[in-house]
């Protein structure tokens, strides 16, 4: 396409635009995805089934404490186990581990699992 652009005496001087390459070929968009893919922050692997019950208190959990909802459930897990309660530690890990399965399993490194 040539667009006529003006100059400083009034003459018109021809003005050539490239069409832009296909997104899908582009190697600059091509690298700029790949990154975005690698930064996934589920990246987790396969979380295998998930029970209905847990997804569903996992997901009023969160919206009821937003971002910090996984660090609430492991809060509650920790008193549940202070309590000598095992059942209740065991449910609030589950939903910690549904929202965020890296912090729960570090809970279960340390040590602090259910007798």
């Amino acid at each position: 396409m040539v667009v006529p652009v003006a100059t400083g005496n009034l003459h018109f001087m021809p003005l050539r635009f490239a069409p832009a390459r296909s997104v899908t070929r582009s190697p600059i968009a091509r690298a700029f995805a790949r990154k975005a893919l690698s930064r996934a922050a589920n990246d987790n692997g396969d979380p295998g089934p998930a029970d209905d019950a847990v997804l569903a208190a996992a997901l009023r959990h969160f919206a009821t404490h937003g971002l910090g909802a996984a660090i609430a459930a492991l809060r509650e897990a920790e008193r549940a186990l202070e309590a000598g309660d095992d059942q209740g530690h065991a449910w609030w890990l589950e939903i910690c581990g549904t929202l965020d399965r890296r912090l729960a399993a570090r809970h279960r490194e340390r040590g602090k699992t259910c007798a």
